[in-house]
């Protein structure tokens, strides 16, 4: 069975800083493509960042380019997403996922394992 278990979520101020991780177990975690979702209150979930199996590509959102850097540590069977410049519009509650293969897809529909998420919360 695989588990997604998120994590590094908290209150920052705007112009802030958190990572998140995503701990991933039951799979081998080197043939799975992770992506990053977020929900905000009243609204669809929406993908943020996504990165191959092989760390050779990555795909961001353009509301949070030049921002948030993902980046994965097969070793550690952990996905992160290192947020920087935080503005209230990121708040949300964050999910990772992930999906057998080498291709990035921004629908979550596409991914067949996800966490049950950690909130992040940017206050102005």
């Amino acid at each position: 069975q695989v588990q997604l278990v998120e994590s590094g979520g908290g209150l920052v101020q705007a112009g802030g800083s958190l990572r998140l991780s995503c701990l991933v177990s039951g799979r081998t975690f080197s043939g799975l493509t992770m992506g990053w979702f977020r929900q905000a209150p009243g609204k669809e979930r929406e993908f943020v960042a996504g990165i191959s199996w092989s760390e050779t590509s990555t795909n961001y959102a353009d509301s949070v380019k030049g921002r948030f850097t993902i980046s994965r540590d097969n070793a550690k069977n952990t996905v992160y997403l290192q947020m920087n410049s935080l503005q209230p519009e990121d708040t949300a509650v964050y999910y990772c996922a992930a999906r057998p293969g080498r291709t990035i897809s921004t629908m979550r529909s596409a991914y067949n394992y996800g966490g049950q998420g950690t909130q992040v919360t940017v206050s102005s």
